[in-house]
C-alpha cells in the first residue's frame, strides 16, 4: 500500500512535518504504539482490521491514558487501483478521525428479567423451550399442535386461544388473547383421554377443541371427569400477560414490521433453521439492564404536523418503519416512542421544519466532520471530491470487501476522489447536509444502500435527492450532484463507483465557511445564500428566478384565489412557521416565502378552498420580504363608522343569512354593526319595547 508520509504530514500538521511511518505496527513496532498511548494525546490508528489487538495492547500498557480512534485507509483507498493518487483522501480521513468525539446523548433504558414467551406450534415451541428453559423463565403460547403435538410431560406454562395480539418492546411486551377453549390447559394432564373420546378429531394434540367437529360434548367432558379440565359451558375470557422477550416461531409473524421491536425475534419454522442457534444465544444474553442512545430530539413549537386538530405535514409518521411515531392532532403534535425507535433518522430527513433532529451524531458535529474532510482533501491537492455515505455495518463491510477484491486485482476499488463516510443509518442525513457538502466543496454526494433498508426509506431519499438536484440545476449548477447507489455485492458497487469517474458537475467557485447549525432551516438558509450568491443562473444580485421543485420540497409559496378568499385569516392562525401574517392596520393577508415549509395546513384549514401550494425556490430578495397576497376594503360600522371587517366577508355573510327567519329587519341590520354597536342597539331596542309596553 503506497503511502507518502511527507504529503500526509503537510496536510495534517501545522508545521508541515513528515510523519513517521510504521509498516509493522501490530508486531515488532508495537512499542511505538505503546509510547503514543502513554502520551495522553488523542491517538488515531489507521487500521480497523487489528482494532481488537490494539485495544487489548492499550489495556495492557501501563500508564496508557490516550483515547484511541480507528480509521480505515487501506480498503477505502490504499488498495484501490488509484492508490497512488489517494494521498489527499487518506489525509482527509485521518483528519476527520482526529476530531473530538461527539457530545454524549441521552439514553433509553431497557430492563429484562428473562421472562420469554415462545409463540408457535406446540411441538416446536417445546423444543425451543428445552434450549432456553435452563436460563430463562419460559412460557408458551400454542398456535397449533405441529407435526407431533405436545410432549406427555408438561414442563412449562402453556396458553392458547384466539386472536393473539402482541405489543411492546424489550422488557415490556404485552400479549392479549381470548381464551375460548373448553379445555383449561392449567388443569390438563395431557392424558389424551379427550383425544380418544373424540374419534371425529375434534380435540387436537395441542389440546384445543374444534367445536365445529364435536359430536358429543358430554362424552368429551366425561373423559376428563378426574381432572375436571373440560367445560363446554365456560364463557370466552379476554386475557393478557406481560413478558420481557418474545420468540415467534409462526410462519406469519405477530409483528410484521420492517424494524420490529427490540427483544422480538421471528424464526419461521423453529430453531432447527440455520439462524436458530444464533437466536438462542442472543435470547440468553438479553437478561439485565440495557441502554441505547436516544436518537432524536423533538421541538414541538417547530412541528407542522397539525393545528386545531387539522393534520398538515405527516411525513415522519408515514416514513417510520418501526411504528415509533404516532399522531396526536388534538395536542397539535406527534409522539415518538424512544423504546421503538431504531435510530434510522428517516423522520429527521423528511421533516421540513427541523422539529425532529437527529442526535447520533447531531447535525453540527456531522457538518464539522464533512467540512474537515473536504477542506483537508482540497488542501492536500485533491480534486472532484465525492462523499460516499454508507451504513456502519453492512455498508462498511461491503466497502471493505471491495477493497480486498481490489488488492487481489479483481476490482478497481474505491476511487481516489471518493471519501467514505460511515453513518449510523444512511437515511439519517438529508438536503440540509447534502447541499451543505456541495457548498463546502464536494462535487457529488452518493448514498450507498445495501438492501437492508425499508422501501419507504429509499423512496424518501430519492425524493430528497430530486429536490436538491432540481434546486442546484435551477441555479445553474449543471451535472448530477446526488446519487443513490443500490448494491449488495462488491462487483455491483465497483461498477457503480466506476461510473462516477469522469462525470462533470458545476459547483460554487468559492467554498463556504459557515458552520452547520443545530436548526435545520438555519443551515438550509445559509447554504442557499451561498449557492445563490455564486449561482451561474443569477447574473445580477437583484435577479429573480422561480425554480420549480418536486412536491416533496420544503420550499415554496402559495397562491390565493382573491375571488373566493374572504380574508377570514384562518390560515394565519394555522400556519406553524409564521409564513402567513395579518396586518393589524389593514385587512391584508401577507406572506414571507422564506418561512414556508409547504406543510399544507393553510390549504387544509381554508374554509373557502382558496389556497394552493406552489413547490418552488424563489431565488430573489423578495423571498425574505413581506408580500401582500390579498387585501380588501374594510367594512365600516353603519352606526359608528369604525372598520371591523372586510366588505367581501360582511356581504357574503349578509347574503347567506338574509333569508333566515332569525335575521330579518333590525336583526339583519345589526350584522352591519361592530360588536360594540350591536350591544348598544340591542339594549336600546329592548328599552324602547319596555317603554311602549308601559
Amino acid at each position: 500500500m503506497p503511502l507518502d508520509p511527507k504529503a500526509i504530514g503537510k496536510a495534517l500538521a501545522d508545521d508541515q512535518k513528515e510523519l513517521p511511518l510504521h509498516s509493522t505496527l501490530c508486531r515488532r513496532e508495537a512499542p511505538a504504539f505503546q509510547r503514543a498511548v502513554r502520551s495522553g494525546d488523542d491517538v488515531v490508528v489507521a487500521c480497523t482490521q487489528e482494532r481488537r489487538l490494539f485495544t487489548e495492547l492499550a489495556a495492557e500498557t501501563e500508564g496508557a491514558t490516550s483515547p484511541i480512534r480507528f480509521v480505515n485507509i487501506r480498503e477505502t483507498g490504499g488498495w484501490s487501483r488509484d492508490a497512488k493518487s489517494a494521498m489527499p483522501k487518506i489525509a482527509a480521513l485521518l483528519a476527520a478521525a482526529g476530531l473530538p468525539e461527539p457530545e454524549p446523548v441521552a439514553t433509553v433504558t431497557y430492563r429484562s428479567a428473562g421472562r420469554v414467551l415462545i409463540v408457535g406450534p406446540l411441538d416446536a415451541a417445546e423444543q425451543a423451550a428445552a434450549l432456553l428453559g435452563d436460563s430463562l423463565d419460559v412460557s408458551i403460547f400454542s398456535t397449533g399442535p405441529g407435526a407431533r403435538g405436545g410432549a406427555q410431560e408438561r414442563r412449562w406454562p402453556v396458553m392458547a386461544g384466539g386472536t393473539p395480539v402482541l405489543s411492546g418492546w424489550l422488557g415490556a411486551f404485552t400479549l392479549r388473547w381470548t381464551r375460548d377453549n373448553p379445555i383449561d390447559l392449567d388443569l390438563c394432564t395431557r392424558c389424551n383421554a379427550c383425544v380418544a373420546a373424540s374419534p371425529e378429531g375434534a380435540v387436537g394434540l395441542d389440546y384445543q377443541v374444534d367445536r365445529a367437529k364435536v359430536r358429543s360434548q358430554r362424552a368429551i367432558e366425561q373423559a376428563c371427569s378426574v381432572a375436571g379440565a373440560i367445560d363446554f359451558a365456560r364463557a370466552p375470557q379476554a386475557l393478557d400477560a406481560s413478558f420481557d422477550l418474545v420468540l415467534d416461531l409462526n410462519a406469519a409473524p405477530l409483528i410484521d414490521w420492517h424494524a420490529p421491536p427490540q427483544g422480538y425475534f421471528h424464526v419461521a419454522g423453529g430453531l432447527a433453521q440455520a439462524e436458530g442457534l444464533q437466536t438462542v444465544l442472543r435470547l440468553r444474553e438479553m437478561v439485565g439492564e440495557f441502554e441505547k442512545p436516544k436518537f432524536f430530539d423533538y421541538k414541538q413549537k417547530l412541528c407542522a404536523h397539525s393545528r386545531n386538530e387539522v393534520v398538515g405535514c405527516n411525513a415522519c409518521v408515514e416514513v417510520c418503519s418501526a411504528h415509533a411515531i404516532t399522531s396526536e392532532p388534538a395536542r397539535q403534535r406527534i409522539v415518538v416512542n424512544p423504546n421503538l425507535c431504531v435510530g434510522c433518522g428517516a423522520c429527521t430527513t423528511v421533516c421540513p421544519t427541523g422539529a425532529l433532529g437527529y442526535t447520533y451524531p447531531r447535525a453540527p458535529e456531522q457538518g464539522r466532520k464533512w467540512r474537515t474532510l473536504l477542506s483537508t482533501y482540497a488542501a492536500a491537492g485533491g480534486r472532484d471530491a465525492t462523499l460516499l455515505l454508507h451504513g456502519e455495518e453492512a455498508g462498511q463491510a461491503l466497502i471493505e470487501q471491495l477493497g480486498r477484491a481490489a488488492q487481489l486485482g479483481r476490482a478497481q476499488g474505491v476511487p481516489a476522489n471518493v471519501m467514505p463516510v460511515a453513518l449510523m443509518h444512511v437515511a439519517s442525513t438529508g438536503i440540509d447536509l447534502w447541499l451543505g457538502a456541495i457548498a463546502f466543496g464536494a462535487k457529488q454526494v452518493v448514498v450507498l444502500t445495501t438492501g437492508e433498508e425499508a422501501p419507504q426509506y429509499l423512496d424518501a431519499l430519492q425524493r430528497q435527492m430530486d429536490v436538491a438536484e432540481a434546486l442546484l440545476r435551477g441555479l445553474g449548477y449543471a451535472g448530477t450532484h446526488f446519487q443513490l447507489i443500490r448494491a449488495s455485492e462488491p462487483a455491483t458497487l465497483d461498477t457503480a463507483l466506476g461510473a462516477l469517474r469522469g462525470t462533470q458537475q458545476r459547483v460554487p467557485a468559492t467554498v463556504a465557511r459557515f458552520a452547520v447549525s443545530a436548526e435545520k432551516r438555519s443551515t438550509l438558509e445559509m447554504t442557499l445564500d451561498h449557492l445563490m450568491e455564486q449561482a451561474p443562473a443569477l447574473t445580477t444580485p437583484d435577479a429573480a428566478l422561480a425554480i420549480p421543485l418536486p412536491a416533496a420540497s420544503p420550499f415554496g409559496g402559495i397562491t390565493v384565489n382573491k375571488d373566493t378568499c374572504t380574508l377570514c385569516l384562518a390560515c394565519v392562525s394555522a400556519c406553524p412557521s409564521s409564513a402567513l401574517l395579518d396586518n393589524q392596520n389593514a385587512p391584508q393577508l401577507r406572506f414571507i416565502e422564506k418561512n414556508c415549509v409547504q406543510c399544507g395546513l393553510c390549504a387544509t384549514t381554508c374554509p373557502e378552498d382558496a389556497i394552493a401550494l406552489v413547490s418552488r425556490l424563489l431565488a430573489s430578495p423578495e423571498r425574505k420580504q413581506h408580500v401582500v397576497l390579498n387585501e380588501a376594503k374594510p367594512w365600516a360600522c353603519i352606526r359608528c363608522s369604525k372598520p371591523f371587517g372586510t366588505q367581501k366577508a360582511i356581504e357574503a355573510m349578509l347574503g347567506k343569512l338574509a333569508g333566515h327567519a332569525m335575521f330579518q329587519g333590525e336583526a339583519l341590520e345589526r350584522l352591519k354593526m361592530c360588536s360594540d354597536c350591536r350591544v348598544i342597539d340591542l339594549y336600546s331596542a329592548q328599552n324602547e319595547m319596555k317603554i311602549t309596553q308601559l
